[in-house]
């Protein structure tokens, strides 16, 4: 996808990144608004750096195999600031969960009962993990450097969106 490619460019802004810790990354950093396999952020750096949009450069490991690191590059950069000034598609939630509650009848209700108490927890998980990242990374959002406040304003997005969700539970 379209996007796949700025979010991997924008996760290599500050520090270039192997594949690896870039999927980790993207769990931590960016996983509140965009899920992506390993395999698609594999794939997709293969196609920025055809592109020109990344560099790859290999990092030797002593008793490990060579580390490959990718960089945005110049272009990348370009690009990407180019994108920002592009059309804004809004994604819409697709949620098996909300349809599954349109098939709800007395037979399955234990069972969706339990899928909402399972999501509400998973949903628990993912903020404890969003403030354990604000607390440490955006505890003054404004001394930020001008990016890492619209880094601060997504993941409060992230947090809004997962304690609207926990009170949509409770109700």
């Amino acid at each position: 996808s379209m996007a796949l490619a700025q979010a991997i460019m924008t996760s290599l802004l500050d520090a270039d990144l192997s594949g690896s810790e870039l999927a980790r990354d993207f769990e931590k950093s960016m996983g509140f608004f965009w899920q992506a396999s390993h395999q698609q952020i594999y794939q997709e750096l293969r196609k920025l750096a055809e592109k020109g949009w990344l560099n790859k450069r290999e990092v030797h490991q002593s008793g490990k195999p060579n580390k490959i690191l990718y960089g945005i590059t110049l272009a990348g950069r370009e690009a990407l600031a180019e994108w920002v000034y592009g059309p804004t598609k809004m994604q819409p939630t697709k949620d098996e969960l909300l349809l599954k509650l349109y098939n709800l009848s007395s037979d399955n209700v234990e069972h969706l009962i339990s899928e909402v108490s399972q999501r509400r927890e998973e949903v628990m998980k993912r903020l404890y993990l969003y403030e354990a990242i604000r607390r440490r990374h955006y505890d003054d959002p404004v001394s930020l450097p001008v990016r890492h406040k619209g880094v601060y304003l997504a993941l409060e997005s992230g947090i809004h969106q997962g304690e609207q969700f926990l009170s949509w539970c409770d109700e």
